[in-house]
């Protein structure tokens, strides 16, 4: 077995590893890059393999940055099958169209401006044609049911707890010397987080590929979400500003929906208008609906009484374009949730671009944003930040809420890989360990924490590298 580790290598974007095993070449998601605009704009352009050559696709979950080049993929050749959960097909359904719609648009927009500079013009990197196109691709495995897949391989999903519908993949390969487990955890959740369950373990894993977004951190304690967010929104409110939290449609978004709706209800934050604006995000909360499978027994309960956890009498969800300029342009106090997490896409740049210079509104950010994004550099404190090409002074209060993270700290993924090893050893049966989705300090620090607990070997690979196991 060969793997091959493309991206989501000591950065946390792009995830993309290819594992080459009984003749077959298995694509282990196949994630946008997001970074700078030119090395973006490379790297998502250009494959470092022939994507005909690829026999299947194995998709952890429908985050873009692990499944938002799949219509490249398949433009450029890729014919196979693309293996993902029920839900996270159903998601892709919605956020591969979506993406394909915010290339579309976003090159439109630019191409005006480098039109009026007779600039060359841009193409955008995939167009709604090739997204439907890949989603044709799709064959959905439910959790925990074991799928032959070519050779001697065996695919098995189970429950990652990240977002709805997230998995690690469990690649079994048998031969007559006995049985060769390759796990590849995905983004790991945590426990106790609201709304889906808490993640699973594979055991008896001989090969681990696992993130590493939060190697070396641990996350402030549960506890304090909802006293930092009624703080924050609160604050806000009585000076008259905007509340603009940038947050991805699918998880963060349904969150922080889920803790505004407790606190308005207890009375702890003021009863103010919260707008969900984006199309996609509207979207993705009706496919929850529709997977109670995913669903932790708090929300299964909170559904069979009547309390909706993704909808109450202040939400609104926007959908159409003119509502959401309607929104760009008020003054009134108000909650705006609105995507890219990390501000590189979609409405979101828009209400920044509106609010990002008064200092009575508040940018709350609520998760990880990769370097060189929009939504690092503010979070970073920066004085003036370029949206759509042009620079705004950032007088915004900016805030921060870590401890929503879907991501697993570091306690917590020490801990996934002492249950991985399945047999109850010391140093159980993992023979070697690959830590990608990490900046390289954080993949760095996760190796030097797990010495004490894996006798094998312990890598933190590099872009291109080839590992044999």
């Amino acid at each position: 077995m060969k793997i091959q580790f493309w991206g989501a290598v000591r950065t946390v974007t792009g995830s993309m590893h290819l594992v080459e095993a009984d003749g077959m070449r298995i694509l282990l998601d196949c994630g946008l890059y997001q970074g700078k605009r030119e090395e973006a704009f490379r790297i998502n352009r250009h494959f470092p393999f022939d994507p005909a050559s690829i026999d299947c696709a194995v998709l952890s979950h429908a985050h873009i940055d692990h499944s938002g080049n799949l219509p490249t993929l398949c433009r450029k050749g890729f014919k196979g099958n693309i293996y993902a959960t029920p839900a996270t097909r159903d998601l892709c359904s919605v956020m591969l169209l979506d993406s394909a719609h915010i290339q579309e648009s976003d090159i439109k927009y630019v191409n005006k401006k480098r039109e009026k500079k007779s600039l060359p013009l841009f193409n955008p990197l995939y167009t709604k044609e090739d997204a439907e196109a890949a989603i044709s691709q799709f064959v959905s495995i439910s959790y925990n049911r074991p799928l032959p897949i070519g050779g001697s391989l065996t695919l098995t999903f189970v429950d990652a707890g990240h977002i709805l519908g997230s998995a690690s993949v469990i690649l079994d390969l048998r031969s007559a010397g006995g049985r060769k487990r390759l796990v590849f955890s995905g983004d790991l959740g945590r426990p106790n987080m609201p709304i889906i369950r808490d993640p699973a373990v594979p055991d008896g894993a001989d090969h681990l590929i696992m993130e590493s977004t939060y190697g070396s951190k641990t996350h402030e304690p549960m506890s304090d979400v909802e006293a930092k967010l009624a703080d924050a929104v609160g604050r806000t409110i009585r000076r008259g500003g905007k509340v603009v939290i940038p947050a991805f449609s699918v998880g963060r978004t349904q969150q922080v929906v889920y803790f505004l709706h407790r606190l308005i209800e207890a009375g702890q934050i003021p009863p103010v208008r919260v707008y969900v604006d984006s199309p996609l995000s509207a979207n993705v909360s009706e496919i929850f609906r529709l997977h109670p499978e995913c669903y932790d027994a708090e929300t299964k309960e909170m559904l069979e009484t009547g309390n909706d956890p993704l909808g109450f009498e202040l939400l609104t969800y926007i959908r159409h374009v003119e509502k959401s300029k309607e929104l760009q342009a008020s003054t009134d106090p108000s909650v705006i949730i609105s995507a890219s997490g990390m501000c590189e896409v979609g409405r979101v740049l828009h209400h920044l671009k509106s609010t990002v210079e008064n200092a009575a509104n508040t940018v709350l950010m609520v998760g990880h944003s990769a370097p060189n994004t929009l939504g690092r550099r503010i979070m970073d404190g920066a004085s003036e930040v370029k949206i759509f090409g042009e620079e705004y002074r950032l007088r915004a209060e900016v805030a921060a809420i870590n401890a929503l993270s879907a991501h697993a700290d570091s306690l917590e993924l020490i801990d996934y890989v002492k249950k991985a090893k399945g047999n109850g050893s010391r140093h159980g049966s993992i023979k070697s360990l690959y830590l990608v989705h990490g900046e390289e300090e954080q993949s760095l620090g996760l190796a030097h924490r797990l010495k004490d607990v894996v006798a094998g070997e312990i890598v933190v690979p590099t872009p291109g590298e080839v590992v044999e196991v």
